[in-house]
């Protein structure tokens, strides 16, 4: 099961880090989702519920009474303690017996699926260990959890290439399908009845995944799709992503439709597209074990501004995974709005996305790719878009 393969991930990553234990901590995670907790459990909690892993291999969960079973019967776990009307003296018992140094929790200024503990659950922590050093004890979880999610076990990728399988089934479906006359709405409509087929979740908001814009007035971003229509002369880019069995893909593809008597793109579209693929081509080149995030990406800046193209104003690629945005170190300028995540290291068996545009007269330019670090460097998850797909009004 990918949670047992997960847990002994973290214990590892807890020994490769030196931190004796991470305590996550976590209630009603239908309505209050747990990252962690989903990656590392067999399934949700009502009440207050604990779970320790330290760097000797402790693999301990505290549940309520009546989630027991599910945890015992699974054999992940070291040890399962169940409590009837209160967590506070298992929880204080078992911290009191291990005693460790640090406490990992998770709380992150830099990266949302590090950030899973609330502010109410970390005020009853606080109390629960009031008058014990422990509360005293803590640091932020997210070195652990950017490694843990980062670090793709082979069930993980083998998911995330079937997910980037269909994901191409439908960009192939909608090259034969395009046409003068629809609009954005009836594109999307395809994905949306795909989707139900396949029984498949949308990698992010189903109203506005996928995004879909045609020709100049279109606004790419994440909004949803219009009632704008497709005309000859227009570029069609689409940016979308499927989540399936828990993990997501994440692509953009380019078509634009001939005017009548063209039988290829304006010169001036071909040299946009070509920036932009030529931009990834390169970032990829870099991207491997050791180079940090910012440096992938300033190389890009570097490549499309000396194409005569402004900045694009996002970074260049992010991790996905068990979410579209799976957190830890990206691809990213050092901005503000991005934290500490340029400065993380990029590892092996990460997936990352490349993607950047432009915009022109006849719409925008986006391209949008998924790679799996290696040892040496990238390998592509799905064939790179390499020229413009032309659409016969």
């Amino acid at each position: 099961m990918l949670q047992a393969e997960k847990l002994a991930q973290a214990n590892q990553i807890l020994q490769e880090l030196d931190i004796d234990a991470w305590l996550i901590f976590a209630r009603e995670t239908e309505e209050t989702p747990e990252r962690a907790w989903e990656l590392l459990a067999p399934g949700m909690v009502v009440w207050q519920s604990a779970m320790i892993l330290t760097k000797n291999g402790d693999r301990i969960a505290i549940v309520g009474k009546g989630d027991d079973d599910e945890y015992r019967k699974r054999g992940w776990y070291t040890e399962v303690h169940a409590y009837v009307q209160g967590i506070s003296e298992i929880l204080r018992a078992t911290l009191t017996r291990l005693d460790p140094k640090h406490i990992a929790l998770n709380y992150s200024v830099s990266n949302p699926n590090a950030d899973g503990l609330t502010h109410g659950m970390f005020l009853t922590l606080q109390n629960i260990l009031q008058d014990t050093p422990y509360a005293e004890r803590f640091l932020s979880a997210d070195p652990i959890l950017s490694r843990l999610r980062g670090r793709k076990t082979v069930e993980e990728l083998k998911r995330i290439r079937a997910a980037i399988d269909r994901t191409l089934i439908l960009f192939d479906e909608t090259t034969a399908r395009l046409k003068t006359g629809l609009t954005e709405q009836e594109i999307a409509q395809h994905f949306h009845a795909r989707c139900d087929e396949w029984n498949v979740g949308t990698a992010w908001a189903w109203n506005q995944c996928p995004a879909v814009n045609n020709g100049p007035a279109s606004s790419a971003g994440h909004g949803g799709p219009s009632d704008i229509r497709l005309e000859p002369g227009h570029l069609v880019h689409i940016d979308f992503g499927i989540k399936q069995n828990d993990y997501c893909s994440d692509l953009q593809r380019m078509w634009y439709v001939l005017k009548p008597g063209e039988t290829e793109p304006p010169a001036h579209l071909v040299h946009a597209f070509n920036a932009v693929a030529k931009t990834i081509q390169e970032a990829s080149k870099i991207l491997r074990p050791g180079i940090m995030g910012w440096e992938v990406d300033a190389l890009a800046r570097e490549v499309i501004t000396s194409e005569g193209y402004p900045e694009y104003q996002h970074g260049l690629g992010h991790q996905v995974g068990r979410a579209v945005h799976d957190g830890g170190t990206g691809l990213l300028p050092r901005w503000e709005r991005y934290g500490e995540t340029p400065y993380g290291v990029v590892e092996e068996n990460q997936v990352y996305t490349i993607e950047l545009g432009v915009q022109t007269d006849a719409g925008y330019i986006g391209l949008e790719e998924d790679v799996l670090v290696t040892k040496d460097g990238v390998e592509w998850l799905a064939p790179p878009q390499r020229e413009l797909i032309l659409i016969r009004s």
